[in-house]
């Protein structure tokens, strides 16, 4: 049974749609801000105030690496605190993200990360920024190495096991759909390892929607989505089912990568043709969207998301 949808988060508007990666987490966006002005000491306490929530701080440390003058305010920090496993982890973090714009060697931005690993050693977040860089400049055995790190650590870490199914959504050219790619085995056990109400429970919904991108970019499926038979073949119409149901099943305690699940939802049950719950989640999405997957394949994500959230909710036309 669908819940009853909450009042509407959002504006329909031009700026109703950010995607913002903080998912609406305030410390977060103070400490984002401070840290662009050079005030890095915000950062260290949002950080000490993380602890080893490991989900949060590779969250926070994600988000936070990703900003374009982070490297040089975690290069000072790192010089006024050498000692400080928070410091070396913000400086090996922008480098990943260097790295991957192709502002900074590889190999740099990962000795980064193995030392932040040396200091830190119970900590999964460095290894998650290896498997953030593997996923772009790696192969696949430092892809499953960083990974097997992290789940070593951290068993559930949400964020490891979407990116282990990005990577192992992109291997395995085929000329069209393929049930049996190791992303949907993949997937399934690290679900069923999880349990019901683990978040991981929507991993199958998350592997069948990064499936779907590899295999459209490489032209075997179309780049247009909608009204594909592959939403509704039975393996589509078991993994969106069941990531459905863990979302009832939920038990609402926070986490701060909700909403790239309830986005894959959402996408899942959109084009699938369950329009009715498409707008239960819509309406729990709010303001809050994602870019992944609404621009996939190739697509403009503010454009795709407005027009399906838009027709859900029967509003028309974006």
């Amino acid at each position: 049974m669908t819940p009853p949808p909450p009042p509407f988060r959002f504006r329909r508007g031009k700026d109703d749609v950010t995607f913002d990666p903080a998912f609406g987490d305030e410390d977060l966006v103070a400490a984002r801000a401070a840290l662009t002005q050079g005030r890095w000491t915000d950062v260290r306490a949002l950080l000490a105030s993380t602890g080893d929530d490991w989900d949060s701080r590779g969250h926070r440390l994600v988000v936070l690496g990703e900003g374009r003058s982070s490297a040089a305010w975690a290069e000072e920090w790192r010089l006024a605190e050498p000692e400080s496993a928070d410091a070396a982890a913000l400086a090996a973090a922008a480098a990943v993200f260097r790295a991957i714009r192709g502002k900074q060697k590889p190999e740099d931005a990962r000795e980064l990360c193995l030392r932040v690993a040396r200091m830190a050693p119970t900590d999964p977040t460095p290894w998650l920024f290896l498997l953030v860089l593997a996923r772009r400049t790696g192969s696949d055995d430092e892809q499953v190495r960083a990974f097997d790190q992290v789940r070593g650590r951290h068993r559930g870490h949400h964020h490891a096991h979407h990116l282990m199914t990005q990577c192992l959504a992109e291997r395995q050219k085929t000329d069209g759909d393929d049930p049996f790619h190791e992303v949907y085995e993949f997937a399934e056990w690290a679900a069923g390892e999880a349990g019901r109400t683990s978040p991981l429970s929507a991993l199958p919904l998350v592997a069948l929607v990064e499936r779907y991108r590899a295999l459209a970019a490489s032209g075997a499926l179309p780049s247009d989505p909608a009204r594909l038979p592959y939403w509704t073949s039975a393996r589509a119409r078991n993994s969106v089912r069941a990531g459905f149901d863990w979302w009832l099943d939920w038990d609402r305690v926070p986490y701060p990568r909700l909403p790239v699940d309830l986005n894959h939802l959402a996408y899942g049950k959109f084009h699938s043709g369950d329009t009715v719950a498409a707008a239960a989640l819509f309406n729990r999405i709010g303001a809050d969207a994602t870019r992944v997957p609404w621009s996939y394949p190739d697509r403009d994500p503010k454009k795709a998301f407005r027009a399906a959230r838009n027709y859900a909710l029967g509003f028309g036309s974006s």
